[in-house]
């Protein structure tokens, strides 16, 4: 197994007297679908961020194909995270004075591609996630769950390597979080590794591992 992610002894506090991830060590594979479980409170979400190069390191390091990159620029982590990593967060995080579609673009657009390629691709996505005809709508006139798939449909939209993603099947209904679960899969097969924070037995189930914080 070839590992794309790999931390190695990450220590993170946002209290100066309260370490939350203390010398944290894991590597990511490509083809691998990794839940990340644990109480709440422990530091779940903040160690995706940590990951995806969203906060840095107190302590210890990130590296992509085993080159150390928790440190580099803020530029330059920036265009990493829109050029090799996905994100799905825990509330969707869409922009709500934007449409649908343009909100699954933002990723790609800000990296400069084809704005016609990524519209096609984006399409394609929706339609797998059932949100097809809701292109056009605001995210305040989605339901929950919908956010949540639109927000997944972002997320893969540039074929992401490392796909992150918080509680990704927390809004959504059975048949819609078997949707989600097989795109997780579909990613890893094409050489991809995701990264899935989760208190859902039935997701942790079906993923090829488990690490517990």
């Amino acid at each position: 197994m070839t590992a794309i992610l790999t931390a190695d002894e990450l220590s993170f506090r946002y209290d100066p007297h309260t370490p939350l991830v203390e010398r944290w060590s894991a590597r990511f594979d490509a083809g691998e679908v990794v839940a990340v479980t644990g109480p709440s409170g422990r530091g779940k979400s903040t160690l995706l961020y940590l990951l995806g190069l969203m906060l840095k390191p107190r302590g210890g390091q990130v590296l992509l194909d085993g080159a150390p990159v928790h440190s580099l620029s803020d530029a330059r982590r920036a265009a990493l995270r829109a050029g090799d990593f996905g994100f799905v967060f825990q509330d969707a995080a869409l922009d709500p004075s934007r449409t649908v579609l343009d909100n699954i673009l933002e990723t790609v657009m800000y990296r400069g591609g084809d704005r016609s390629g990524a519209t096609r691709r984006a399409e394609e996505l929706m339609e797998q996630f059932g949100v097809g005809l809701r292109r056009t709508a605001k995210p305040g006139q989605v339901s929950g769950g919908q956010a949540q798939r639109i927000a997944i449909c972002r997320a893969l939209l540039g074929r992401p390597r490392v796909l992150l993603a918080d509680e990704p099947t927390g809004n959504l209904d059975p048949a819609s979080s078997d949707i989600v679960v097989g795109a997780l899969h579909e990613h890893a097969r094409e050489g991809g590794t995701a990264i899935v924070v989760t208190h859902d037995p039935a997701l942790v189930a079906r993923c090829d591992r488990r690490i517990e914080l």
